[in-house]
């Protein structure tokens, strides 16, 4: 080979001759905001909608004289709303929400309707 032909450099590897670009400290710092931002957001998401769900199961103990079926009703309403705020979680970070996740929305209905049954 000439001096002037080079090997062809494969696409994984640096270039000396073209460095790549940083981000420069806004860009970063905007990244860095908006990520805090989704997460806040998420968190706040889900808690309110766990209360939701803690408040329906609440009251289905506390029912007075229920019709059958009433307070696992009011369980199982509960753990929609606990899917929906995981589902509601993952669509903020940019996730699917369709995940096995999902079960984890029914942990407080579960313990919900044994409170209930028992």
């Amino acid at each position: 080979m000439t001096e002037q032909q080079q090997p062809r450099r494969a696409r994984h590897l640096m270039n000396p001759n073209a460095p790549r670009r940083t981000l420069d400290e806004r860009e970063r710092e905007q990244k860095s905001l908006s990520r805090v931002q989704r997460w806040v957001m998420s968190v706040l998401a889900v808690t309110t909608i766990l209360h939701l769900e803690v408040g329906l199961i609440v009251a289905a103990y506390f029912l007075d004289d229920p019709r059958p079926g009433a307070q696992v009703g009011l369980c199982l309403i509960a753990g929609a709303f606990g899917v929906i705020g995981v589902a509601l979680a993952f669509l903020i970070h940019g996730r699917r929400p369709l995940t096995p996740w999902l079960l984890v929305g029914f942990v407080p209905a579960a313990i919900g309707i044994w409170l209930v049954t028992r």
